[in-house]
């Protein structure tokens, strides 16, 4: 090529910057993939380091958009948060909203269950006030809903308390009894209560059948059931008293 038909050098160094260039960066992808590192190895695993790596990115940049390991932790809650279907006032008898919104968030701790420590700890880590909003709009939510349904405001919050530590029990109890060998036909081998001594297990290894038969959302509901219909009687004696002249 002679010098007339090769590019000016001006011009290669602006074709080259355009080969070059990535796309901006922003806090949401930096989320996302701390999400999937977390959903494929947990946790622990997760680092600046690794992050940085993933997004092909120099980890000590990252911190532009998470000040610290804690703040990225809070940032991946809020995230897989926002996949929540947040309950409002308008959606319907308040049972009927609250048993949707705990499928919901079933579904979400079942679709990231490495997540579901950070759930429930990471909103304890902080006080109240100093939480990330995305932690915080489900529970206004619900109070909310709860208040405008009839609960004074402090009974609206203990069943909000209520209502959510057993949420979170029963998807511990379920991410729990998940099958140790899927393509085993034995329920005892399945579940790996072979290894359990059986003088001091009996009754146990006697439920194993019932165990391997486990429905997650078929307890949830019947736990649901209890639940709101405790909620319900305290909101009845509570009507009830305030009527009282």
């Amino acid at each position: 090529m002679d010098d007339a038909a090769r590019p000016a050098p001006a011009e290669r160094g602006r074709r080259a910057g355009r080969v070059r260039r990535r796309p901006a960066l922003t806090r949401h992808d930096v989320l996302v993939t701390a999400v999937r590192l977390i959903d494929e190895d947990g946790v622990d695993a997760l680092s600046m380091r690794r992050l940085g790596a993933a997004l092909d990115r120099d980890p000590m940049r990252l911190y532009r958009f998470a000040a610290s390991k804690d703040d990225l932790l809070d940032g991946v809650v809020e995230l897989v948060l926002a996949e929540l279907e947040i309950p409002t006032v308008c959606d319907g008898d308040w049972q009927d909203v609250l048993r949707r919104f705990g499928h919901s968030f079933r579904r979400i701790t079942l679709a990231h269950p490495h997540v579901v420590p950070l759930l429930v700890t990471r909103p304890l880590a902080t006080p109240l006030a100093l939480r990330p909003l995305g932690i915080l709009r489900p529970l206004e939510a619900v109070l909310e809903l709860l208040v405008g349904a009839g609960f004074p405001p402090r009974e609206a919050l203990h069943a909000y308390r209520l209502y959510v530590g057993f949420l979170h029990g029963h998807l511990f109890n379920e991410l729990q009894e998940r099958v140790h060998d899927p393509d085993e036909t034995d329920d005892l081998l399945r579940l790996g209560l072979h290894r359990l001594p059986p003088r001091e297990f009996p009754r146990l290894r006697s439920l194993a059948a019932e165990l391997a038969a486990y429905d997650g959302a078929e307890e949830l509901d019947e736990g649901l059931n209890i639940v709101l219909g405790g909620l319900r009687y305290q909101l009845d004696q509570s009507t009830r008293s305030g009527s009282d002249p």
